[in-house]
């Protein structure tokens, strides 16, 4: 079972548990099949709650995480506090013990964060509209840490020989720095974007020093991945990080 998460292979504290889903490990019927963690999506509400569970099980979670309603922006929630429905955010941010952070995802990029010393931990949801917009700039903002002082892992997303894009996402991006170019390849009329690379751009800009990354595409590994450029209707996989 272990085998349908992702570790992250980066250097956090020792109390610090992190993990992404991949697609296998549920119950739900195609095209969400199987480990399908949205709510959102079309998917039987009874086989997301089952599956959502299963989660807990198979990462040894402390507790449900509190899911979002993602909606490509760059608001971050801080969980200091009950929610009775899901808050409208793309980020979460914590610094108590057995609260999870949680984004999903299915192309767009999870992006985890823990502090050195282990004692604040977030989550972000980074579409390129939300990374463009600065998602990842205000979720570091949550930190009472530098920049300098936050390691960063970069999940599972649509990779830079997939990720195809119009001309007018990769001037949204170099309005903010021209050096956005260099993670855009010329694919006939369109680009070919590096979100990854987008991201590193950005948090080093940041000061961030430390950053590891996933080299999963979604779209090229149906397989283990759920992907909406791919499929259209699909599941979603989970990205988490939370303090022990």
């Amino acid at each position: 079972m272990v085998s349908h998460l992702i570790i992250p292979d980066w250097p956090a504290p020792a109390n610090v548990r992190a993990c992404s889903t991949t697609r296998a490990g549920g119950i739900s019927a195609a095209p969400w099949d199987s480990l399908n963690l949205g709510a959102h999506v079309g998917d039987n509400p009874a086989a997301v709650a089952a599956n959502r569970q299963r989660l807990v099980e198979l990462a040894s979670l402390p507790t449900m995480p509190i899911w979002l309603d993602q909606v490509h922006g760059t608001d971050v929630v801080h969980l200091t506090e009950a929610f009775d429905r899901p808050p409208q955010a793309d980020a979460v941010w914590s610094n108590h013990a057995a609260m999870p952070c949680a984004v999903m995802t299915a192309d767009c990029l999870p992006v985890l964060f823990c502090s050195y010393d282990g004692t604040e931990v977030a989550a972000a949801h980074a579409g390129w509209r939300g990374l463009c917009a600065g998602v990842l700039e205000n979720t570091l903002a949550q930190f009472s840490v530098p920049a300098a002082q936050i390691h960063i892992w970069l999940g599972p997303a649509i990779g830079p020989q997939r990720f195809e894009v119009g001309g007018e996402v990769r001037a949204a991006f170099m309005a903010h720095d021209a050096e956005a170019a260099t993670a855009f390849v010329p694919a006939g009329e369109k680009y070919l974007a590096d979100i990854w690379q987008l991201a590193r751009q950005r948090l080093t800009a940041c000061g961030v020093t430390s950053i590891s990354g996933s080299t999963h595409c979604t779209v090229s590994e149906p397989e283990h991945f759920f992907s909406w450029r791919r499929d259209g209707s699909t599941g979603r996989m989970a990205t988490l990080v939370w303090l022990l």
